[in-house]
């Protein structure tokens, strides 16, 4: 298995300690005036999305999470467990409603996702950037509220409810940023 050196330390790198996958979000060189260097990081569990603060000293070195990340393709939904299929190779991967977390709000049947699979078991999916979702249901827009930031609820197809202008149309079509989840044009048929 490969290791990581603390000279290869940085922000993004997936490393694995006692057997569970982290993600490496933060990490400062601290050299005081004498001694050994020591390298502060702070890692994200991949599976249970807990923060986790440790100091290593120069020399020590961590061993490589064996993550990978595949397309996968959004099948359905069966309660609260989501059905993926591998692009590839076709083989199918549930995931349980806490994995999916909050991306459940942006995906529909057929869409393509990123999934993180460690030891070829799914700990992750992340939608596209950005998505284009029917708005199933809001309130009419007031007459005359468009030279303000004036919003409103609206209910997506998927079922998720954002913020979007107070010009938005039952119906429409609207593009939305799923990394903030908020509204960024609407899209013509």
């Amino acid at each position: 298995m490969a290791s990581y050196n603390t000279s290869d330390f940085r922000k993004g790198l997936k490393v694995q300690i006692d057997g569970d996958p982290y993600l490496m979000i933060e990490f400062n060189f601290v050299k005081p005036g004498k001694g050994q260097a020591l390298y502060k990081c702070k890692l994200r569990n991949l599976t249970r999305n807990t923060v986790l603060d440790r100091t290593y000293k120069s020399g020590d070195s961590l061993e490589a999470a064996d993550i990978e990340e595949i397309a996968a393709q959004y099948l359905y939904r069966q309660g609260d467990t989501f059905v993926f299929m591998h692009n590839e190779n076709y083989e199918q991967y549930e995931l349980p409603k806490e994995v999916v977390d909050e991306a459940w709000k942006y995906i529909k049947e057929g869409m393509v996702c990123s999934a993180l699979l460690f030891d070829n078991n799914p700990i992750g999916i992340t939608p596209p950037n950005h998505v284009v979702l029917r708005v199933e249901y809001c309130e009419p827009g007031a007459k005359g509220n468009t030279a303000t930031n004036v919003t409103k609820p609206v209910k997506l197809e998927t079922g998720a409810e954002i913020h979007c202008p107070s010009f938005v149309e039952m119906g429409e079509l609207i593009r939305i940023d799923t990394r903030t989840g908020e509204y960024i044009e609407r899209v013509k048929e």
